[in-house]
């Protein structure tokens, strides 16, 4: 037996349709739209273009032809709010836009980071839903929502009807209840945040509803899957066992492990480790690194030269010629990311990159430091020990990259698969239909035998990378602390 679904996967830069035929031995996936993803600034917020998404969406649906089940992924923590008309009160604000400068700070001055890491188990990030609805609590857009969506799920309501908040998806937003699993609406309440918006929470691989009639598309089921991207991704990372760690690399890299319960101990909330949802109550305990935007952000400044050949030249480059903290608050807005990094290189001490091919070393050795920095700490917080690196999602492209994070992580690297999100996305929806096995080891058997993965041995000194990231920790810290 097998289904063909559909897996509808928005990305930062591009939104895809993708479909895939899955069996017990089947995994084909195909594109079949793909549409850009183009966030507009109005009035001086920076807003996600939902209308257009939405309409890419249903244009990459009916090109999809007859599917069994649909499924939604996308970023996590940004939303939409509905009126009690169930009509949308505004464009979603970008999770970069300026809104929250400052508001993490006060927040953090209602509730002490050790009780909002208790509760809620996540990292701390300027961005996450929580700062977002403080910034806007004072605001008469707020004050008539009466429904708040995440980003998948609005898309599912707008297709089907049906409201609720996909568990993997809800975790991002700092208010849910990282015991019960439940909303935070204590919490909430402390911070007028109104409770009454946080719709009913739903599990991956439970079914929302069929396509409305209108669109007719015929009444095509639409299934819960790991509505946040990672989450899907991490359902495809190929691995055999249980010493591994993962690394979803785009314009975010999401550094960490699969865990069975949280970690919430006073050394993780210092290292900004999050604990979020997972499919089947796994625990994605991992730290977010700013990821493939700085290269991305350069390429757009520079008016997208071509990329393989600023690699090779890149690869040229003496290693740490200039490494920046790739985490600095300074990369996270658009704008011109050249000149920001060439500014922090001098602020460091260091001689800023002379050319193109500089500034790509200078980002590419800093995200490998990067996530050695991180795996190394996620191995020290969990007691999980680590054989075996998995790097999927677009990074895997990155030849050099993978290369650099083996080497400074001191293990092997498996890059593999590309479309990994997509993946985990249809084959929790085929789960659901009952076309493949329940467990998840099952489905990574699943993706090891189906989908090539290459292998990067580590080859550099390892101490090399050690005084590497000694140095950068002291110039970043002024000398001070270990």
């Amino acid at each position: 037996m097998s289904t063909r679904v559909a897996a509808v996967d928005l990305g930062a830069a591009s939104g895809r349709v993708m479909t895939a035929t899955v069996g017990q031995n089947t995994l084909d996936l195909t594109e079949v739209a793909r549409f850009p993803n183009v966030p507009v600034r109005a009035g001086g917020t920076l807003h996600w273009d939902i209308l257009r998404l939405y309409q890419g969406i249903l244009d990459g649906l009916r090109a999809a032809g007859p599917v069994d089940s649909i499924g939604i992924d996308s970023w996590g923590v940004d939303f939409g709010l509905l009126d009690g008309d169930g009509k949308l009160l505004g464009n979603p604000v970008h999770y970069r836009d300026s809104r929250t400068d400052g508001v993490a700070d006060q927040v953090l001055r209602e509730v002490s980071p050790a009780e909002l890491y208790a509760a809620t188990g996540l990292q701390l990030l300027p961005f996450n839903t929580i700062f977002q609805l403080v910034a806007a609590r004072d605001t008469a857009q707020l004050a008539a929502a009466k429904t708040l969506l995440l980003i998948p799920d609005l898309i599912a309501y707008w297709l089907t009807g049906e409201i609720g908040a996909e568990r993997t998806n809800a975790s991002t937003t700092q208010l849910l209840d990282v015991h019960t699993g439940g909303w935070t609406t204590d919490l909430a309440a402390w911070l007028d945040i109104p409770a009454g918006i946080l719709p009913p929470i739903r599990e991956p691989g439970s079914l929302i509803g069929p396509l409305d009639a209108d669109l007719g598309l015929g009444p095509v089921p639409v299934t819960a899957v790991g509505s946040h991207d990672t989450a899907s991704a991490v359902v495809a990372v190929p691995a055999d066992g249980e010493r591994f760690a993962y690394i979803s690399c785009g314009t975010w890299s999401l550094v960490g492990v699969e865990l069975d319960h949280p970690v919430l101990t006073e050394d993780s909330r210092a290292a900004n480790f999050t604990n979020e949802s997972g499919v089947d109550g796994r625990i994605r305990f991992l730290r977010n690194v700013m990821g493939l935007w700085l290269l991305q952000e350069c390429l757009r400044a520079w008016g997208d030269p071509d990329l393989d050949e600023l690699l090779r030249r890149a690869a040229e480059v003496p290693p740490f010629r200039a490494v920046v903290d790739a985490d600095d608050p300074t990369f996270l807005p658009p704008g011109d990311m050249p000149a920001r990094i060439a500014a922090e290189c001098a602020r460091l001490g260091q001689r800023p990159p002379g050319d193109h091919a500089e500034t790509v070393r200078c980002v590419l050795d800093s995200l490998a430091l990067a996530h050695r920095a991180a795996l190394t700490d996620a191995q020290r917080l969990s007691g999980r020990d680590i054989d075996v690196v998995h790097i999927v999602g677009g990074g895997a492209r990155n030849q050099l990259l993978c290369q650099l994070t083996a080497d400074a992580c001191g293990r092997p690297v498996l890059a593999g698969p590309v479309e990994a999100t997509a993946l985990g996305n249809a084959l929790i929806q085929a789960r659901a239909l009952r076309a493949v096995p329940d467990d998840l080891a099952s489905l990574r058997a699943l993706i090891r035998a189906t989908r090539p993965t290459r292998r990067y041995q580590p080859r550099a000194d390892p101490a090399a990378w050690a005084s590497a990231a000694a140095r950068l920790r002291n110039q970043v810290t002024g000398g001070a602390g270990p």
